[in-house]
């Protein structure tokens, strides 16, 4: 006799408001034979509000490779289990990867439980454009390298979306203005569907300015939305350094001529590059 492959459950769990829990999730949380959590003591506290009994395993960043063989031999055995974040849907910014990945290469059948994700949540009340975005995850930790990964983003990409914490998000603000402009139209969400859920939108001095007024503004979870940049007609480029543009892209690729370009002239990569590609469709 065989026996029948189990599954693992993806399963989203909410993000501060514990009524945002799904039916389906708390079903699922409570028929597998295990939950693999990235802080056990947190999730606990959850389960026990649910009445969860069900007994929970450590997954997180330090263990999870390793870990990921006993629960694929679990589930090829045939016991379903669930995987859990602190908050929100595992994997997005949170461990999980290596897990999934594996298990789909062993022949174990993954199954989402959606529910709760910071980034939807923060978009879809933000005012910014929905219909294209780039979530990055969280910024590096150190401004230089912040300042490199700011630079790097393509044009052309929608609205960008970043995690940040409340310890670095002044000086991630600095970074912001300093790279993509002073004048970048910025949203700001604060501990979602928390007591102090709060939106406030503006440029980054201005959303400086609000996190001052208030110290209680600068703590809890945040994620930081940036408006595209808003389009700028080929006579706010100097015609030096559209010329040299028209040069460069005789030699090499929109993209790195864009950059060399900005580089030279100090103009915005972005701008550039949005002018190479009209003339390109010109042509």
């Amino acid at each position: 006799m065989t026996t029948q492959t189990g599954s693992l459950y993806v399963v989203a769990t909410p993000i501060g408001n514990l009524a945002d829990i799904s039916e389906r999730a708390v079903a699922t949380l409570k028929q597998v034979s295990c939950i693999a959590a990235e802080d056990t003591r947190h999730t606990g506290k959850l389960l026990a509000h649910l009445g969860v009994t069900t007994r929970t395993l450590a997954l997180h960043d330090h263990n999870e490779k390793q870990r990921a063989a006993s629960i694929i031999e679990r589930c090829l055995a045939g016991e379903d289990l669930a995987l859990v974040s602190d908050a929100g849907t595992p994997l997005i910014s949170d461990p999980g990867y290596n897990l999934v990945r594996q298990c789909r290469e062993a022949g174990v059948r993954v199954v989402p439980i959606p529910g709760p994700s910071a980034v939807i949540t923060a978009l879809c009340a933000a005012g910014l454009p929905t219909d294209k975005f780039l979530f990055i995850g969280f910024l590096a930790a150190k401004s230089n390298q912040r300042q490199s990964q700011l630079a790097a983003l393509p044009a052309d990409v929608g609205t960008i979306v970043c995690y940040e914490t409340a310890r670095r998000i002044q000086a991630c603000l600095d970074d912001v203005a300093l790279v993509l402009g002073a004048d970048r139209e910025l949203v700001l969400a604060k501990e979602l569907t928390k007591t102090f859920e709060a939106f406030c939108h503006g440029t980054p001095a201005q959303i400086q300015a609000w996190l001052n007024e208030d110290p209680q503004r600068c703590q809890g979870e945040m994620v930081l939305m940036i408006a595209s940049e808003p389009a700028r007609a080929a006579s706010d480029i100097s015609e030096q350094a559209q010329t040299t543009l028209k040069i460069l892209l005789a030699e090499l690729p929109v993209k790195q001529a864009a950059a060399l370009t900005a580089q030279i002239h100090n103009e915005k990569k972005n701008a550039l590059y949005k002018l190479a590609l009209e003339w390109a469709g010109e042509s």
